[in-house]
């Protein structure tokens, strides 16, 4: 059986680059399974999603190759090898609804993750991440120790070669220097149709308010708080009968099943940033 790879990437946009690519992967030795392009008029960016299976050439000589090839383009590119499933580290803090739904997903066998590890900053789900037999790091936070704990986050994060970072209802703002170290690679999930309803309380601001609409965000993480760029979003109705405790019950449903949407799409690849925005190869 050949070897699976999926190749992704964006750089300005002109006549040929399909072609060229195709081409490319003829030459050495590989036969495209799926494929998926964009050009975006706005920004004059091209962006492309390619799996393909290649028996001729190893990852490394793959890779210097590709190198050689994308240089006269001005391509970022990323090959992955699909064999690999992606290594994870998630985050989370007193409430474990999307955290329970990533793992009983990931067991079933409908994610393509390695959870290597889960920290939180309290010990509620210790026995959870037992029962998967994944290690559980306690690290509580306190703004004088603020610093220590990120230091020591990012430890454990880089020994596990983590390649996603997942915020499951992880209820601390990081740092601008966490952020930047974890550019492209952390996703989080915020209870609410963003940009409205940041910050405490959501629910409670949208009883408040009357909404017809529940709503949840998953984006990845940036210093710019609940800013970043966003992956997926989803909605619930409700009326004037639902209570708050409705809403909040409604909410966790939503946001399980939209943190499980960008945690897959993420993990298959098929994410590729554009500035503020996100290209999502379905």
């Amino acid at each position: 059986m050949n070897h699976a790879y999926i190749l992704t990437l964006s750089c300005p946009d002109r006549r040929g680059i399909v072609h060229a690519v195709s081409g490319f992967l003829f030459e050495h030795g590989g036969n495209i399974e799926e494929a998926a392009q964009y050009n975006d008029p706005d920004t004059g960016l091209f962006f492309m999603r390619v799996r393909f299976a290649c028996d001729e050439l190893a990852p490394e000589a793959l890779s210097s190759q590709l190198k050689t090839f994308a240089e006269p383009f001005e391509m970022n590119w990323k090959l992955h090898d699909t064999t690999q499933p992606m290594r994870t580290v998630i985050l989370v803090s007193k409430e474990g609804h999307c955290l329970n739904d990533l793992l009983f997903r990931w067991k079933s066998g409908l994610l393509p993750l390695d959870v290597r590890a889960i920290i939180s900053n309290h010990r509620d789900f210790y026995q959870l991440a037992a029962s998967y037999n994944i290690p559980f790091h306690h690290l509580p936070v306190s703004a004088a120790t603020k610093g220590q704990v990120e230091a020591r986050q990012l430890e454990i994060i880089e020994a596990e070669g983590a390649e996603l970072v997942v915020l499951a209802r992880y209820m601390q703002i990081l740092s601008n220097d966490m952020c930047k170290k974890l550019a492209g690679r952390a996703i989080n999930i915020h209870h609410s149709f963003l940009p409205s309803f940041k910050g405490a309380k959501p629910y409670y601001q949208a009883h408040d308010r009357g909404v017809k609409l529940i709503g949840a965000t998953a984006h990845y993480v940036t210093a710019d708080l609940d800013e970043g760029p966003i992956i997926e979003q989803d909605v619930a109705r409700a009326d004037h009968s639902k209570t708050v405790e409705d809403l909040t019950a409604m909410g966790r449903d939503t946001e399980s099943q939209v943190l499980a949407r960008a945690v897959k799409w993420h993990s298959e690849h098929r994410v590729v940033l554009n500035g503020h925005k996100t290209v999502i190869f379905k």
